[in-house]
């Protein structure tokens, strides 16, 4: 739409080169539209994918090795991790490359994050996306300990996330974990729908609902794939959605809305 209202306007003002200038900026303003600012430019996508997910599997390392040992269902869950995403042998082989620094004594992850702020940063949905990859991570095992919890708390100040906010988003991801397959498998189901969510019972209905949508809309495919997010990597992002949707199916059940 602003890609023909740039060159209409571009050529009434200044013909022919004005209406090249009028496609550039129309174009810019239609990818800003549809993805946000971190699709604007789909000459760095390439980059910022690689960056992506070799954050995800260094960072996914550290996070296996915070309590001293890895354990095999850490260890599985990243096997299971690549295979969903397809990898080919030499992806999986760069992947556990990256894995294994992570989990290297002494490893500083400050650069490897700077690095992905640099890169990422500037895209809300991309931060979130990774750490909420790595809070499943640290749940893959069924326990959250306190070494992993403290380590969690630092990645998610590096990307930008007080401990409110932090808090927020955990409780929201453990509430998912309860909707996995389609429905609920907690015995408070509906305390984890609201936590799913991130609302509360004393929320409205229109701010439940707008939670909700704003939640399906950060999980959107197009959206992340235009912000950056490598495409195997979607089918993630789509399990997360039908977590959202079942939580907002069960309060809406509960509330008759």
């Amino acid at each position: 739409m602003f890609k023909i209202i740039g060159i209409l306007l571009g050529y009434y003002f200044a013909g022919i080169f004005g209406a090249l200038i009028g496609y550039i900026v129309g174009s810019f303003l239609d990818r800003y539209r549809a993805y946000g600012p971190g699709g604007i430019n789909p000459l760095t996508t390439a980059h910022r994918q690689t960056v992506f997910i070799k954050t995800v599997f260094i960072l996914m390392g550290k996070l296996a090795k915070a309590d001293g040992h890895i354990s095999r269902d850490e260890i599985a869950h990243v096997e299971n991790f690549m295979q969903k995403l397809g990898m080919s042998l030499e992806h999986r082989q760069q992947a556990i490359a990256w894995f294994k620094q992570g989990t290297a004594p002494g490893f500083d992850i400050d650069a490897n994050l700077k690095e992905f702020m640099a890169v990422c940063g500037h895209t809300a949905s991309l931060r979130q996306m990774l750490l909420i990859y790595l809070i499943v991570m640290a749940l893959s095992d069924g326990i959250l300990d306190a070494a992993e919890e403290s380590l969690l708390k630092n990645f998610a100040f590096h990307l930008g996330y007080d401990q409110s906010a932090f808090k927020q988003l955990l409780d929201m991801v453990l509430g998912q974990s309860h909707f996995a397959g389609g429905q609920a498998t907690s015995a408070s189901a509906l305390d984890d729908a609201y936590k799913a969510l991130g609302v509360t019972k004393e929320s409205s209905d229109q701010e439940i609902k707008r939670a909700y949508r704003k939640l399906m809309s950060q999980y959107h495919p197009d959206k992340l794939m235009g912000q950056g997010v490598p495409q195997d990597m979607i089918s993630m992002a789509t399990a997360q959605t039908q977590e959202v949707q079942t939580a907002y199916d069960l309060i809406k059940k509960s509330r008759n809305m």
